[in-house]
């Protein structure tokens, strides 16, 4: 026990990620940069092809999808189809570029297992529910999204790991939260990124977001996240059930394997009812569209 306890001891210790960008009602002058935070869900979809149609303004230089390797096929279709719409209506101008940290599963999976073959590998946590009433930490977010977006954005901008960006140096990002879930936005992490929330402007809820694609002949992409991801709703977890068995299964699989990690002091679980995953009835569940609220980042879900 002396010896997991020591594992699990750095992680404990990182330092909590403290806003020291800003956050703008508008665009933001004089931006060397400015980028879409694309989760390939309802609402960075709808900024993407706003922003195709002008409708809001000024363009994206580029659209940065962080993928965990465990979203749905039907987001990945969908990705497909949106990097090929915004290549073609802009002639490549308004670049889509995917980066990724690894397979957010095989990290988990090695975690499970009792270690893997890097230290990093111990420490990856998703916010499951706990035995004892609470959630594991929430690193994912940080790790397989934030972080390599932020990555891709210094390199955009031509600064390597660790070199100083400028003063005056400045990255516009749009995220796509809209007024429902309004709680999640916030100032950028690094001070020399400006995060805009353009559906918030526009006074957009997710069902206005629907509203606008179905009118303009867009199609409805579903919701984006991690297949396994512990903030899905009955109705979506049933949604993911029926829809992509092969999907389901995956959740299935992470939801056995952490049940017991090694260096955790409670089981965990994918749901918050405590229960295996495998053995719940979903079918009745209504959808409340609210299943991402309790992120407190706009990196996933959107």
């Amino acid at each position: 026990m002396t010896e997991l306890f020591q594992l699990v001891a750095p992680e404990q210790k990182k330092s909590p990620r403290v806003r020291r960008g800003g956050w703008s009602w508008g665009p933001v002058e004089n931006a060397q940069l400015r980028v879409l935070s694309l989760g390939a869900g309802i609402q960075s979809t709808t900024l993407a092809l706003m922003a195709l149609e002008g409708v809001v303004g000024p363009r994206p230089d580029v659209v940065i999808f962080a993928d965990t390797g465990d979203e749905p096929l039907t987001t990945m279709a969908h990705l497909d189809w949106l990097e090929g719409e915004i290549t073609r209506r802009t002639n490549g101008q308004m670049a889509v570029v995917r980066v990724t940290a690894g397979r957010l599963s095989d990290r988990i999976r090695a975690r499970a297992n009792g270690g893997g073959s890097k230290l990093q590998d111990r420490f990856v946590t998703i916010p499951a529910f706990t035995a004892n009433g609470g959630m594991g930490k929430r690193q994912c977010t940080r790790d397989f999204k934030l972080d390599p977006m932020a990555r891709e954005k210094r390199r955009l901008l031509g600064y390597a790991k660790g070199q100083r960006v400028p003063t005056g140096v400045v990255v516009e990002t749009w995220i796509g939260i809209s007024t429902d879930e309004v709680v999640r936005a916030g100032a950028a992490f690094d001070r020399w990124e400006v995060t805009r929330y353009p559906l918030l402007e526009l006074r957009m809820s997710r069902r206005d977001c629907v509203a606008w694609l179905i009118q303009h002949g867009y199609p409805v992409p579903p919701k984006s996240a991690c297949v396994y991801c512990p903030y899905r709703t009955d109705a979506e977890w049933n949604w993911l059930k029926i829809n992509d068995p092969e999907a389901f299964a995956v959740a299935c699989e992470i939801d056995v394997l952490i049940r017991d990690t090694p260096g955790m002091k409670h089981q965990e679980y994918l749901h918050r009812s405590l229960m295996p995953l495998a053995d719940i009835d979903f079918s009745g569940a209504k959808d409340t569209g609210q299943g991402m609220l309790d992120l407190c980042e706009g990196a996933c879900g959107v």
